[in-house]
This record gives structure tokens, sequence and C-alpha cells, in this order.
């Protein structure tokens, strides 16, 4: 992974929540969104079951300043919704390309909040990439609307090592050139 200077994250307007950076308040409610079996196979690096103090590292690393993800909340608060709805991430690969990861607590699947979030992330582009990649399981249809109706397109099947099933999964691969 590549890893540059890091500069603060910036706090990203979206119609119904903000995307914030993590803070270690945060971490309540991630356990109890990412402790659900389904969350945790929906992604590659969450364990199922989740052991003590995994949400506190995670929010750790992503508070730390020689990360290389940038993490943010989707924070509905403002909106009268939960302080987080999931979480949106940024990774730096290279220079100028990064990938986009993403997951919403199961209570507020089908409501287009990953949407908006990733929506609202790539129009912020905040790593100022020049090209954005992203992955999901292809059990996962929704996940992959999220990055299409985000602009994303279709690059080719994978797989990838999923923590929480013990086992490669396949993947769609998808790519989003930034103006």
């Amino acid at each position: 992974m590549y890893q540059e200077q890091i500069t603060p994250q910036p706090v990203i307007e979206a119609e119904r929540f903000i995307l914030r950076p993590l803070r270690k308040s945060d971490a309540g409610l991630i356990a109890m969104y990412t402790a659900d079996r389904r969350v945790a196979e929906g992604t590659r690096a969450i364990p199922h079951p989740l052991p003590p103090g995994a949400t506190e590292g995670y929010i750790a690393r992503a508070l730390a300043e020689n990360r290389i993800e940038d993490v943010w909340a989707l924070d509905g608060s403002a909106h009268g919704l939960a302080e987080v709805l999931g979480v949106v991430s940024l990774t730096r690969i290279e220079p100028d390309q990064s990938e986009v990861g993403f997951w919403v607590g199961p209570g507020f699947w089908n409501t287009g909040f990953a949407s908006e979030a990733v929506q609202a992330l790539v129009a912020e582009n905040p790593h100022q990439a020049r090209t954005l990649m992203a992955e999901v399981f292809q059990d996962n249809p929704g996940s992959a609307r999220v990055l299409t109706n985000a602009g994303f397109e279709y690059l080719g099947d994978a797989e990838s090592w999923s923590v929480a099933r013990g086992a490669r999964v396949p993947t769609w691969t998808y790519l989003k050139k930034m103006a």
C-alpha cells in the first residue's frame, strides 16, 4: 500500500447525513453492527465472531497519523438518525489511486445510505485520486449497484480472502476515472 503525508480528513456533507472522521465514542455502534455475521461476511477484513478489542483497534488505526486508510462514519444525528449508520473508507494504493470500501448497518440496508455515502465521497475526492477502485463479493449485487450508481465501471472478476468466511470469495472489481 502507498503511504503519503497524511492530511486531516474533511467532513463531507450528504443529503441525509454527514461523513465525518471516526471517534472513539463510535466503538459501541460499530461493534454492534460488525458483530452481525451478515455485515462481517460482506467484508474482507471484519472477523466473525468479533473478538474483544477489534473495534477499538480499528478505530485506533483509523485515527493514527501514519494511516493508509481514511474512514468516515455516516453520521445522521443532525437529521434525527443514528450517530453511526455505517462507514465508508478510502485506502491509498498509489499516489493517484485509492480504493473505496463501505458497509452500513443491517437496519439501514435498502435505504440508499450506502449509495449516498459513496457518491458524496466520490464527489469530494479527498485523496485527489485520478482513479478509484472498489471490489464487492459476487454474492452481494446490492453493493455492486452502489458502485455503478456512483459511476464505477465493471473491470473484471477476481477473488479476495474473507476473514469472516475463512475462504476466498469471488469478487467483481470496479474502476472510476476521476476528472
